[in-house]
């Protein structure tokens, strides 16, 4: 997600509207804090992968349940060091969904590898494991899997057909942070995990950062080579890596922040189940498409995503806008119809799934200190625009909703 989310939500300073994001509320309490947090960051000296790097990477190995955690400068740079530990390179082949953030696949490219995109699962947004076994091809070199929205996608097949294959699995966890699968975190269940504390992030920073998630102690010490050009001992190479170091001002703040983790997470569950509850209570659950939380697994819910049909999504979006009322569209464009992966020789309609998402999926606010006020306010502006919509003619309802797994979410609205 990109720096538009953090400055043009953060601004509550309009009492009648609803940010999609108030990081202020957050941050006020936290101030003394965070403040006393980077004055002994000052005091040390230690500014790059100092002993604030390296307390956050123990607290995150623990609570990712891996044996390490690596620090670096930002989600995209976990990706781009994951894949260099692999040495992926020309001629290799990636399968990863082509409903996601950019980095996932830029950092397949920037290797000079090659992405090959997987349509999703229209219910969940997460990749469709019958497209990456249909994919799965002599040049694979690894699936890279994106827990999209903060929801784990189907680890289990995913796993297995990855085993089947003899090839890695790279986990893209950078908005699932405490997301489980079966028990078991992201990040913890590939060969490596990626995740990002880009300020919009579950456990977000005051700018970029990163961490890798692994393990395999071989891998662990690769990356911690990779993320400082390869070197050891100082001004030794090893190997050709890049600079991606975790700065310590980060980490302070990061590490200020962990300790309330899990309790914003439940808060933002807590409005999940509150935001379902008042779309059904509106009898909007025909007309929009709700989320839905796949079986054996913890949503965190980084978004709040819902899915407007008949061609108005767009037009949703403005009329909340009208009322100061924030949301988002993750994503306009699945990434095989970006200008800059054209080459690669995707047509309309060959991932239908993930062309259909981004014409009706619209974020919604769902940050932790968000009021059960606002949310009303929210669901009764998105009920007033469908009121408006169908006079004159009748609106027909998503045809996903038809899916066992969005019915059952619709009966009993999900954490």
């Amino acid at each position: 997600m990109d720096g538009r989310a953090v400055s043009n939500a953060s601004d509550s300073s309009n009492t009648q509207g609803v940010p999609l994001l108030d990081l202020k509320r957050q941050l006020g309490p936290l101030r003394a804090e965070i403040a006393a947090a980077l004055a002994r960051v000052c005091d040390s000296a230690a500014f790059c992968l100092g002993p604030e790097v390296q307390e956050l990477e123990r607290n995150l190995a623990a609570y990712c349940q891996v044996k390490h955690a690596i620090g670096c400068a930002s989600g995209s740079d976990a990706l781009l060091l994951a894949l260099m530990a692999l040495d992926l390179g020309p001629g290799d082949e990636v399968i990863l969904p082509s409903f996601t953030f950019f980095a996932t696949a830029s950092a397949v490219t920037r290797l000079g590898a090659r992405p090959v995109f997987a349509d999703i699962d229209p219910v969940t947004f997460n990749v469709d494991p019958g497209e990456i076994e249909r994919l799965i091809g002599p040049a694979t070199r690894a699936i890279l899997p994106v827990h999209l929205f903060g929801q784990c996608a189907d680890m289990d097949a995913i796993l297995r057909i990855a085993r089947d294959a003899h090839v890695p699995v790279i986990e893209d966890a950078a908005q699932a942070i405490g997301a489980e699968y079966d028990g078991h975190r992201a990040g913890s269940m590939g060969e490596v995990g990626c995740l990002s504390f880009y300020p919009t992030k579950n456990l977000g920073g005051a700018g970029d950062g990163g961490m890798l998630t692994t393990n395999d102690d071989r891998l662990a010490e690769k990356l911690r080579l990779l993320r400082v050009h390869g070197m050891h001992p100082r001004y030794y190479h090893k190997m050709v890596g890049i600079n991606s170091r975790l700065d310590s001002f980060q980490a302070a703040v990061l590490n200020v922040k962990f300790p309330y983790l899990d309790q914003w997470t439940a808060l933002r569950e807590a409005n999940a189940r509150r935001y379902s509850e008042m779309f059904v209570a509106a009898g909007l659950e025909r007309t929009v498409g709700l989320p839905a939380v796949g079986p054996w697994r913890r949503h965190v819910w980084n978004q709040y995503v819902i899915r407007v049909p008949d061609g108005r999504r767009d037009a949703l979006r403005q009329f909340l806008a009208e009322a100061h009322i924030g949301s988002e569209v993750y994503y306009p464009l699945g990434l095989h119809a970006q200008e800059c992966f054209r080459y690669l020789g995707y047509d309309e309609g060959d991932l239908p799934e993930t062309d259909l998402a981004a014409k009706e999926v619209l974020a919604l606010p769902i940050f932790p200190e968000l009021t059960a006020d606002e949310q009303s306010l929210v669901v009764r502006r998105i009920a007033e625009f469908f009121q408006r919509a169908s006079r004159g003619h009748r609106l027909a309802g998503p045809k996903y909703l038809k899916h066992p797994l969005a019915r059952q979410n619709l009966r009993r609205p999900q954490p």
